[in-house]
């Protein structure tokens, strides 16, 4: 049996130091504990608050009348409720000039960015497995210098890029000839390549080496390990990733004005929604329902990954 201590003033303080001993929780449950919050809790709903408010603005700018648009804010509308659909008929119908038809563009950008959301998720998962558990001599040298280029701006890269795809021929064929999908894919994976090879390998390296080794002692070569292990195990990370690359390269105009040419045939529809309001900057009407229905993919692919996004995010930050 135990000895009870005589004086209570001592078991008191007994108690005290077991308690302060005490392990506190792992790291993932007290992130968990202060995102549930009731303050976090209040501040992500005032957040989404204000970040919904201009979206709902401007889906209902789109249904009003041109001359309700030019005279009054879109938060009128209930005193004043006018509706009509005109403005998408417009942007999705109309071969004017003045209002581009946006069908043929929105085709376009889903041709830009699928591939180029895919092509830099296969060649940076497979370097990012190679940086994590190859073997070869410079592996952490070079793993820096890639993580390094993330700090070239890309504005300085875009001419360099386009002389490149300009004077790369055989003979007189030129390989990436001015107005093609081929030359937005290249520099949109070459952009995204640095970030993305980092991002995986933060994942990919904290996979439990038993899982590796034990493959390697069945005969699992890389290939299999990669196709078989490391890529169902990295899916939470691929679709986070997958996720920003899609959005970036659905918005983005610059490389898009650089890289294509200006050319109906490969133009995103970015570059077109710059075209909408006219040449006056006074067709707000054709401008809100282009960029409503822009948002459409974009909304479509953020809601459908959205379970891989939090984990993909927290993955390989936190321990415990």
């Amino acid at each position: 049996m135990s000895a009870i201590p005589a004086d209570p003033a001592a078991a008191t303080a007994t108690i005290t130091e077991e308690a302060v001993e005490a392990p506190r929780p792992p790291l993932p449950r007290r992130v968990k504990q202060r995102l549930t919050s009731r303050g976090a809790t209040a501040a992500a709903i005032i957040i989404a608050t204000l970040w919904t408010i201009p979206t709902f603005g401007l889906l209902v700018s789109s249904f009003r009348p041109e001359d309700s648009i030019q005279d009054s804010g879109w938060w009128t509308f209930l005193g004043d409720f006018q509706f009509t659909l005109a403005n998408y008929a417009d942007v999705l119908a109309s071969g004017r000039s003045s209002s581009p038809n946006l069908g043929q563009y929105f085709i376009n950008s889903l041709a830009i960015v699928i591939p180029a959301t895919i092509f830099p998720l296969v060649i940076a998962s497979m370097a990012a497995y190679i940086f994590a558990w190859g073997r070869f001599r410079g592996k952490d040298t070079l793993f820096i210098f890639v993580f390094a280029l993330q700090i070239v701006p890309l504005q300085m890269a875009l001419i360099p890029l386009l002389s490149l795809f300009i004077n790369l021929k055989i003979g007189e064929f030129q390989l990436l000839p001015a107005g093609s999908y081929a030359q937005l894919w290249i520099a949109h994976t070459i952009f995204a390549l640095p970030l993305a090879i980092f991002l995986l390998h933060n994942f990919i390296s904290e996979i439990p080496n038993e899982v590796i080794e034990a493959a390697r002692v069945d005969g699992a070569g890389h290939a299999t390990i990669f196709w078989r292990i490391i890529l169902p195990l990295s899916v939470p990370a691929i679709a986070s990733f997958g996720i920003f690359q899609f959005l970036w390269v659905w918005n983005d105009l610059l490389v898009a004005l650089v890289f294509s040419g200006g050319t109906a045939d490969v133009a995103p529809i970015t570059q077109r929604l710059a075209e909408l309001t006219g040449t006056r900057g006074n067709e707000w009407h054709r401008l809100t329902a282009g960029a409503f229905i822009s948002m459409i993919i974009p909304l479509a692919v953020f809601f459908g990954l959205q379970r891989y996004f939090v984990r993909g995010l927290l993955a390989g930050g936190l321990k415990g």
